[in-house]
């Protein structure tokens, strides 16, 4: 299959994964066809652990994505299943893998739900966020009610959903929405550094960090301290290797 067919780009280089939505035409909207092939990719990767340390998500051309692909529903065009979109999502939350979005241009709706199932965001001050659900008369199904309030708080996020107002790349990185806003021209740039730090530390260990906030996160307190002595793997197995330089930098 040719670049130009495949709906999903993927492009490893020495431990780091970057999956490219690629659907510039049509400002990357997410058909079930493209999220067929983005859960492709998404599965190879989670058995990919000794391979792939880090995934960047991101899309190419003006847009990160306009988000569900409206004329696809329109044409009759179906997923598998019902829920294989929000399954798809909870896949790439699942990931062993820390995952970046890098976001630039329209990240609406269905597109800011596949960017927050993600662990971490880089915005371009291109950036603009909207959840449309109710320009459409749409709710949601693939966690924009449960990740959104997680991300930014109850009522930043009930405002965006209720008014369905666009919130730019500076906005987003000052609610808590991004890590950080950046000029669209520094996009991809900035994720791949942010990527390559996260790669010098063990795998083993981004891997267990990942794991256990994310476990964590429907507990109280005390639960997950609970949870964190139970579930943590322990030291990496090059630990020792790591140590023998302490000191010398």
């Amino acid at each position: 299959m040719t670049e130009d067919a495949r709906l999903v780009l993927r492009q490893d280089d020495e431990g780091l994964s970057i999956l490219t939505l690629n659907r510039p035409d049509a400002l990357n909207a997410l058909s079930p066809a493209l999220f067929v092939e983005l859960r492709g990719h998404i599965d190879a990767i989670a058995e990919a652990t000794d391979q792939i340390g880090c995934v960047i998500l991101c899309g190419k051309g003006r847009s990160f994505s306009a988000g569900n692909d409206l004329k696809a529903i329109q044409a009759g065009e179906r997923p598998p299943t019902a829920d294989f979109q929000a399954r798809t999502l909870e896949a790439i939350e699942r990931l062993p893998q820390p995952v970046i979005a890098a976001v630039q241009g329209h990240c609406y709706t269905g597109a800011l739900e596949l960017a927050i199932a993600c662990d971490l965001m880089i915005a371009a001050d291109t950036a603009r966020f909207s959840d449309t659900h109710g320009k459409w008369g749409m709710t949601p199904t693939w966690g924009m009610s449960q990740r959104l309030p997680r991300r930014v708080g109850l009522l930043a996020a009930k405002e965006m959903m209720f008014s369905g107002r666009v919130v730019d790349g500076a906005e987003a990185a000052a609610m808590g929405l991004a890590n950080r806003c950046v000029p669209a021209n520094d996009l991809l740039p900035t994720a791949i550094a942010m990527a390559r730090g996260f790669l010098e530390n063990s795998w083993h260990t981004l891997r267990a960090d990942k794991l256990l906030v994310n476990g964590g996160q429907d507990r109280t307190l005390a639960d997950g301290l609970a949870y964190e002595r139970a579930t943590s793997p322990g030291a990496s197995p090059d630990m020792a290797e790591r140590l023998k330089g302490f000191g010398k930098k």
